[in-house]
């Protein structure tokens, strides 16, 4: 039977315990010597304090015949007790052992003061050595002399030499016989242990192709004589039958390991090829490296499907127009998409981990904080609009915040989406604003029809009148003045049925370059006067657009009409067409050198009655009545003040442009 681990390991606790016992032997040799000196040191302090003690009462009194009794007395407790004498309070001695007389250079040799309890000193006569004891002598408060004592050290050194000399000797033979038995067993043990320490550092370096147990003499499918080359376990020489799962011996258990060995334990194979504990543990650790391994490559293939999954999904996010973005309960930033980054302006890298404190103004920051806050609280989602100050300007977003649930049903964080509506605002906006014009045209509609006849009574009898005043009367002034402003009004009302009158349009195919062309006539002998010129740039062969040639005069004139009011004199129109394929529309560029429209004005131009012209000048409806024949046809019209499209457009300076853009006509 093969000896087993545990067997090893009683020999070799055996061994360390004789080990043991030789460092303990030494331990004891020196406790015993401090031991043996311990005590003759207190021996000889208690004798001398007991000394002392007594002599206190025959010092006093001075009865030398009791004080040498007590020394005598004293000296003869131990043959180790080399002298006795005591000293009065002026170190003159009183009494002593001494047979041939007292040596007066011991008194001074070793003193003690009234503080010390007592004073030890080892004096060397040359033949020996003598612990000296002295001990005061007191009677209340005042000292009377003092007790010497000289107790000899060879009978003690003798004692230590002694036990020192058995202890070492026992020791040495303890610690040569330990040594054959240690030797011999931990040569066994650490081979092993050493290949199992090697195998352990290839598996730290990666290396999971190693083996750790010994080959066997003989293998399952030799001891069962078994053929299944099916067998997971046949002609597998490094990995034990009963660690391997789905073995086909008709004894085995399915399943794994845990599972299979008890009944592996009663196997032939199991009996014949198990070893000892080490072998067992080597044996696993071959399985342990193998399983490892196959985890390993699990891992590795999941973590790569994770990664390419986590990509896919990082892609999706990115490529929606909708921003994203993932928060924790302490509203730390943990996923963000595209979308999110531009819209605040910053890299991934900058928005993670941060919170709205790190990105967003203090304002918006605490807004966020306390509707994040609500979320957690009530568990309900946030749906809202609101208005966003970014890097690229203001934007209006719909956010909409949703609570994320652990599987307790605790919030753990908020997912946040949302998406730009900035232009769904604006045509909001417009839609609004279309719906009030239509009301005002309906307004203006009623009250120009309800003045327009009164006007004409009132112009026809102050026109009556001025035939019949003088010319260069107060009254011939007065009705010019009534006359003239009179007719302001009319033009007014005219501009105001042209604005709210909706009549059918003539619907037909047009040449925009024709349509400017002909109209220019009508304008250009009065732009002439105030030297104001025209250029003309077009593109040849535009494509038709659909429309009404009358509304379209209409809408060139009222901005021939623009250009040159801003203008006054001395100036420029330029205009120029072309065909923008991308768009498929045929657009209209109309640039003057005057004096521009202010930026706090430009977005209200084409407000109904809004002019920067002068009262006697400007109804403020032209550019409306404009915008909405454009808008009728389909077309698109903005203005750019100065412009941005001036050196791409014209190669000369403009301080206003309007773009008029028309769909081109399919055929």
């Amino acid at each position: 039977m093969k000896l087993g681990f545990r067997s090893k390991i009683y020999l070799g606790m055996f061994s360390l315990l004789l080990l043991l016992g030789i460092v303990i032997l030494f331990l004891v040799s020196r406790i015993m010597t401090e031991s043996l000196l311990e005590e003759n040191r207190d021996r000889g302090i208690s004798i001398g304090v007991n000394l002392a003690a007594r002599m206190a009462e025959p010092m006093l009194s001075m009865d030398f015949l009791r004080m040498k009794t007590f020394i005598d007395q004293t000296a003869h407790l131990s043959d180790d007790i080399f002298y006795t004498f005591v000293l009065d309070a002026n170190t003159n001695p009183l009494v002593h052992t001494f047979k041939g007389g007292f040596p007066t250079d011991l008194k001074t040799v070793n003193s003690v003061s009234d503080r010390q309890k007592f004073s030890i000193r080892l004096l060397d006569t040359g033949d020996q050595l003598i612990y000296d004891y002295a001990v005061p002598i007191f009677i209340d408060k005042d000292r009377l002399g003092t007790v010497r004592l000289g107790l000899l050290r060879t009978k003690v050194r003798k004692a230590i030499n002694r036990t020192i000399l058995s202890a070492f000797l026992s020791t040495g033979f303890v610690i040569l016989i330990a040594g054959f038995l240690g030797t011999f067993f931990a040569r066994t043990v650490t081979r092993r242990i050493k290949i199992l320490h090697e195998s352990t550092e290839q598996a730290l370096r990666g290396n999971l192709d190693i083996h750790a147990a010994p080959l066997l003499k003989k293998n399952c499918w030799d001891i069962m004589q078994c053929g299944k080359q099916d067998c997971p376990a046949y002609e597998n020489l490094h990995h034990r039958c009963w660690y391997t799962a789905g073995t086909l011996c008709p004894t085995c258990v399915e399943g794994e390991y845990a599972k299979k060995i008890i009944s592996c334990q009663k196997c032939p194979v199991y009996r014949k090829c198990s070893g000892d504990e080490i072998q067992s543990f080597a044996e696993s650790f071959d399985t342990m490296t193998q399983s490892l391994k196959a985890r390993l490559l699990e891992r590795q293939n999941a973590e790569k499907i994770l990664k390419e999954q986590r990509q896919l999904l990082q892609t999706i996010l990115d490529v929606i127009p909708d921003f994203v973005s993932l928060q924790d309960r302490h509203s730390v930033y943990k996923s963000v998409n595209k979308a999110f980054c531009e819209i605040i302006g910053k890299k991934e890298n900058e928005i993670i981990g941060k919170t709205d404190f790190d990105l967003f103004p203090l304002q918006q920051a605490e807004t966020n904080q306390q509707e994040d806050l609500e979320i957690f609280f009530t568990g309900k989602p946030l749906v809202k609009e609101s208005k966003f100050d970014g890097p690229k300007g203001s934007k209006w977003l719909h956010v909409v915040k949703i609570p994320v649930l652990e599987p307790n049903g605790k919030v753990w964080g908020i997912l946040c989406s949302g998406r730009d509506i900035t232009e769904l605002k604006q045509v909001q906006e417009h839609l609004s604003q279309s719906q009030k014009m239509e009301a005002v045209g309906q307004l203006t509609a009623g009250i120009a029809h309800e003045i327009n006849t009164p006007l004409g009574i009132i112009l026809g009898y102050a026109q009556l009148l001025l035939e019949d005043a003088a010319p260069d009367s107060q009254l011939h002034d007065d009705l010019a003045m009534i006359e003239k402003h009179t007719r302001i009004c009319r033009k007014i009302v005219s501009d105001l049925l042209k604005f709210s009158r909706y009549t059918e349009s003539a619907i037909t195919l047009l040449d925009l370059n024709l349509l400017i062309e002909d109209a220019i006539p009508v304008v250009e002998h009065t732009f002439k006067l105030d030297q104001v010129n025209i250029i003309r740039d077009y593109e040849p062969d535009l494509p038709a657009v659909k429309g009404d040639k009358d509304k379209f005069n209409q809408v060139i004139i009222n901005l021939l009409g623009n250009a040159h009011d801003a203008i006054e004199t001395n100036g420029t129109i330029h205009i120029k067409t072309e065909y923008d394929q991308k768009s498929n529309e045929v657009v209209a560029y109309m640039g003057d050198t005057g004096s521009g429209i202010a930026p706090d004005k430009i977005d209200r131009i084409f407000d109904p009655f809004f002019t920067t012209k002068p009262v006697d000048k400007g109804t403020g409806l032209g550019l409306s009545v404009t915008f909405g024949i454009i808008n009728d046809h389909g077309g698109r019209i903005q203005v750019e003040s100065p412009p941005a499209l001036t050196n791409r457009i014209f190669e000369t300076v403009q301080s206003t442009v309007f773009i008029i853009r028309f769909p081109a006509a399919t055929q």
